[in-house]
């Protein structure tokens, strides 16, 4: 680390000190005003004047919801991504931020994430000799499918910039605490609907229509077995049912029944053929019982899988944010996030931010969730280090040899891609 970025980091601190009380201000004005997916209008004006008060010049995503703005000038360019929307959920906690809105809910951490990018903005346009530009995007429509991240790359609002970082809430891992994962962090995350239908009949005759009910059952046990054998069991491919629907009557056999589950992969090649495949074990299970099945695969969002070296440059900032012994090796998790988009145009790092205050784990997606609200400011000095790390990196001359941490001159291999970073999980482990 350069002396500039040291001095640079160290002011981070001192305005994270200084604007603590703001940070959880804004991140309770956020908590009492959720949005949903796309409609998120007044979370962006809201975001959009106090940027503007800082004399920067956010844009709208062409969405019509979402903010992209920089900071600095020149040299390479790296983007930080925080998610603004909320979740269809009640707040079911009695706390003076809970949700204003009836049925809505930042039940996952999304306002901490905005307050934080809010922050690393805010704090770094204070600042003298960026070596680049931080390009932030606060994204609409996490909570969808297949993601407003999908929206944000084909608009090309990432254009030019040479990786992206983004942060999560954890409730498992203590305030303080910060969790790195090299390869996949979560889950690609599939919706799969089947619908069977037959002519129906009378229960005392099964042997005169299609049983759909026994239809649905083979279907509900057969296909994840069926699954299990057809892909490498190293793609965490898994199948699991969510609801199912038939008939009314005891005695009357349906003529229609639904199936509907989630299709999980933690890799991103397996998750390309993953239609294809279960569109092909449906079809042959159902030609076995005589129904007839229609079969409606959702795409949705592609595993997260967290370059070496974008890690490489979490860790670094990591290291000076909390220490070596407040580092740790996050697991995989199969839940979705949309942020694996932005790996279609250049190499991506989530984090997990430790979120948990004490008591019994608050967890995602109920409305009792809540934050130790001290993470906020370790997650801005985080992500702000973690920019000007990457913006060290990137405008560092190449090297012969042995590509640095930083070096986006080559992309990984397929092994890269795959493999964790053993150095970096044992240290994690020790630390």
């Amino acid at each position: 680390m350069s002396v500039v970025i040291e001095k640079l980091g160290s002011a981070v601190d001192d305005w994270v000190a200084a604007n603590a009380a703001q940070l959880i201000s804004t991140r309770r004005h956020l908590h009492a005003h959720p949005e949903l997916a796309f409609a998120e209008f007044e979370t962006t004006s809201f975001l959009e004047q106090r940027l503007r008060a800082h004399g920067l010049m956010p844009r709208r995503l062409p969405t019509g919801t979402g903010l992209v703005c920089e900071v600095g000038s020149g040299g390479p360019v790296v983007v930080l991504r925080a998610d603004i929307d909320a979740l269809p959920l009640a707040d079911l906690k009695d706390v003076p931020y809970a949700s204003t809105r009836e049925g809505l809910c930042h039940a996952c951490g999304h306002d901490v994430h905005t307050t934080v990018l809010l922050g690393v903005l805010i704090a770094l346009s204070t600042l003298d000799g960026l070596p680049g530009r931080v390009r932030a995007v606060f994204q609409p429509a996490e909570e969808t499918l297949p993601g407003g991240a999908a929206e944000v790359v084909t608009s090309g609002v990432l254009d030019g910039a040479s990786r992206a970082f983004a942060l999560h809430c954890d409730p498992s891992v203590p305030a303080g605490r910060i969790g790195l994962r090299t390869g996949a962090i979560t889950a690609a995350c599939d919706r799969l609907d089947v619908t069977l239908t037959g002519p129906g009949g009378h229960t005392a005759r099964p042997q005169l229509t299609v049983d759909l009910v026994d239809a649905l059952g083979r279907l509900i046990t057969d296909l994840p077995a069926l699954l299990s054998r057809q892909v490498d069991p190293r793609s965490g491919m898994s199948l699991v049912w969510g609801a199912v629907n038939a008939g009314i009557a005891a005695n009357a056999i349906p003529q229609r029944g639904h199936l509907r589950g989630t299709v999980r992969v933690l890799d991103r090649d397996a998750w390309k053929g993953a239609e294809d495949l279960l569109r092909s074990l449906v079809e042959r299970v159902a030609a076995t019982t005589g129904a007839e099945v229609d079969v409606d695969y959702v795409r949705g969002v592609p595993p997260v899988v967290n370059d070496p070296r974008a890690v490489a440059l979490f860790r670094a900032a990591a290291l000076e944010t909390v220490g070596s012994e407040q580092v740790l090796l996050s697991p995989q998790s199969m839940g979705g996030e949309d942020f694996g988009w932005f790996a279609d145009v250049m190499p991506i790092a989530l984090a997990r931010l430790g979120t948990h205050g004490g008591g019994a784990p608050l967890d995602l997606h109920r409305g009792t969730f809540d934050v130790d609200e001290r993470a906020i400011g370790i997650g801005v000095r985080l992500m702000a280090r973690t920019a000007l790390h990457a913006l060290e990196a990137d405008s560092a001359p190449p090297r012969t040899g042995k590509r640095a941490p930083g070096d986006t001159q080559s992309r990984p291999t397929v092994d890269e891609k795959r493999e964790p970073d053993d150095e970096f999980h044992r240290s994690a482990e020790r630390g």
